[in-house]
């Protein structure tokens, strides 16, 4: 005879089952996706390495795996023509860093102040749409002619990649805010101010963390960019000298330096995401599905 309290034991036993083959298939399919990961790599970097050695590329313009890989070796136990190889990366980290950071707190409290005040964005709403428009690329010839080959011209080209597209976030971030909470807010004594930064800004956190993803990769490519177009020292540098001297292994050596360092700042960027966001509810892919 079943009693309530032994159903209540075999309802438990089989969620814990349940439990079981649903955390195995998830390890099966992560599995799965780091096998294909890695047969994606072998085979491109393995089909690359086949078509230069029998001649279906060019080595001499396309180079070979086993070339870059040897380019990278050099760089790292004998430095490069401007120097060690890590003072290469950390000149170029520092100044997508300081670009990165001056455009992300300036694009936040720019739109926020225009997203909160409509005037201000009725204003200002032209301008930025004219100087959005322009190819901000193009503005590193003017900053190496107004500030020199130093970090200034590198940090400034960083900067107006990034503050667009935080301020972009932003805007539209305060924007979406729920209305009827900030009405709630006013009507229970809430200040302007206080609206701002306890409901607002909240609500809008999800857009500009959002952005620092794409930012940062926009902070390093006009870091690199200012450096090729003229430098000292920096990973940009690395190519031009490269593309001078027709090395393409050292092109591609510099490219895989670079991916290095973005994955790296992908990484801390998305633990920084997950501690500011940890109220959020686990999104889709998230939960392993």
């Amino acid at each position: 005879m079943n009693t309530p309290m032994a159903g209540a034991v075999s309802n438990e036993i089989e969620l814990r089952k349940v439990e079981v083959r649903a955390q195995a298939s998830i390890r099966r399919r992560q599995t799965l996706v780091y096998v294909l990961r890695l047969a994606v790599l072998v085979v491109t970097l393995g089909g690359w390495e086949l078509a230069g050695r029998v001649g279906w590329i060019d080595p001499f313009f396309f180079s070979t795996p086993s070339l870059i890989a040897v380019q990278i070796w050099q760089w790292l136990t004998e430095g490069t023509s401007q120097g060690p190889l890590w003072v290469q990366v950390l000149v170029t980290l520092e100044e997508t860093g300081l670009g990165f950071l001056i455009g992300s707190v300036a694009g936040v409290f720019a739109g926020i102040a225009l997203g909160r005040n409509k005037l201000l964005a009725d204003v200002f709403s032209i301008y930025i749409k004219v100087a959005n428009s322009i190819p901000r690329v193009v503005l590193g010839s003017v900053f190496i002619i107004a500030l020199g080959l130093g970090m200034a011209s590198k940090v400034a080209l960083a900067f107006v990649m990034v503050f667009f597209v935080v301020f972009s976030n932003a805007f539209q971030g305060v924007r979406e805010a729920d209305r009827n909470l900030i009405a709630n807010a006013h009507i229970l004594g809430a200040t302007k101010q206080q609206v701002t930064y306890t409901v607002v800004l909240p609500a809008a956190m999800s857009w500009i963390l959002a952005s620092l993803h794409v930012s940062f990769g926009f902070a390093l490519v006009g870091a690199v960019v200012g450096e090729f177009l003229g430098s000292k020292q920096g990973i940009g540098l690395l190519i031009s000298t490269a593309q001078g001297a027709f090395n393409a292994a050292g092109v591609f050596a510099a490219m895989i330096v670079l991916a290095v360092v973005a994955l790296g700042a992908e990484f801390v960027l998305t633990r920084l995401e997950n501690k500011l966001l940890k109220w959020r509810p686990p999104q889709f892919s998230d939960a392993g599905h």
